[in-house]
């Protein structure tokens, strides 16, 4: 449980800490709260040669609302955006997602650019993210660009994040009116991991599910919408029956995969439970 030896450098702005990555190639590390990479760290599973510790950069950090989105710092703890008035006004289901990773200590120390960087398939920020349909601005050698929650997560541990780039802000729409919103998880009891959570928002007018927008992470190596059961919902009546029927489609065609804590079987089973539960409170919500 000792990691091997690396060197520890603290960048004092995003531009820095690009200079950094470009001139260690993927030899170097960015270092948020922590909470991902260090663990790995001690098991060895990954052995940087360099730890760009990017606490000292302001910049990263921090919540305002700016044309029609929340603007979230990569640095923000998960309980910032948790407790934060505005976050749990203007986006409650980012904070409600929040208030469930794992413990007190973790929700203090861990960002949430650092959870969306690493991609971890049991996190709980990448379906929250991906309903939302949120966008990850990101820097580099070439400047600014933004990846959509759709095409940031790629594989098991894998984002759309190239080696040399700092994830600094995730950009998040407003919920609407009429939205309504849930997140629900099968917690593991010791890591407080998900062992499956499902995000949903849905918008309803006039008693009718105008849209409707489910992800699921925990499955397989990757968050991901549930599209079958978001177009089988949208334009009736969001009763339970109706729910009901789209929920069963959650499993249709998962990627989900067997893991020390449960198989991939009992996983489509959890995704399509957890589905309707979700469902049913979004449009509970929904309805005011």
């Amino acid at each position: 449980m000792i990691p091997a030896t690396f060197e520890y450098v603290r960048a004092r702005s995003v531009r820095e800490a690009i200079s950094l990555l470009q001139q260690h190639g993927g030899r170097a590390k960015l270092l948020a709260g922590g909470h991902s990479l260090l663990p790995l760290m001690k098991l060895r599973l990954s052995q940087p040669e360099m730890l760009i510790d990017l606490g000292p950069v302001e910049e990263l950090r921090g919540i305002r609302e700016e044309g029609g989105s929340l603007v979230i710092g990569a640095l923000t703890t998960h309980d910032e955006v948790a407790t934060s008035p505005l976050v749990r006004e203007r986006v409650p289901l980012l904070a409600e997602c929040a208030s469930q990773i794992g413990d007190v200590q973790v929700r203090n120390r861990g960002t949430i650019g650092g959870n969306l960087a690493h991609a971890d398939p049991a996190a709980d920020y990448p379906a929250a993210v991906l309903a939302l349909e949120a966008q990850m601005e990101c820097e580099g050698p070439a400047g600014s660009r933004t990846v959509p929650a759709s095409q940031w997560f790629v594989d098991l541990l894998t984002t759309a994040l190239g080696p040399d780039e700092v994830l600094c802000r995730v950009r998040v729409p407003v919920q609407q009116k009429g939205q309504g919103w849930s997140y629900i998880k099968l917690p593991h009891p010791a890591s407080g991991y998900s062992l499956l959570g499902v995000a949903c928002l849905v918008t309803v007018d006039g008693g009718i599910c105008r849209d409707a927008r489910v992800a699921v992470t925990g499955a397989g190596p990757k968050a991901v919408r549930l599209a079958k059961v978001e177009q089988a919902l949208a334009g009736r009546r969001p009763d339970e029956a109706a729910v009901a029927e789209a929920a069963k489609l959650a499993s249709d065609g998962l990627e989900a995969t067997d893991d020390l804590y449960a198989s991939a079987e009992y996983k489509r089973h959890l995704a399509v439970v957890y589905t309707k539960r979700a469902l049913l409170r979004a449009a509970e919500r929904a309805a005011g």
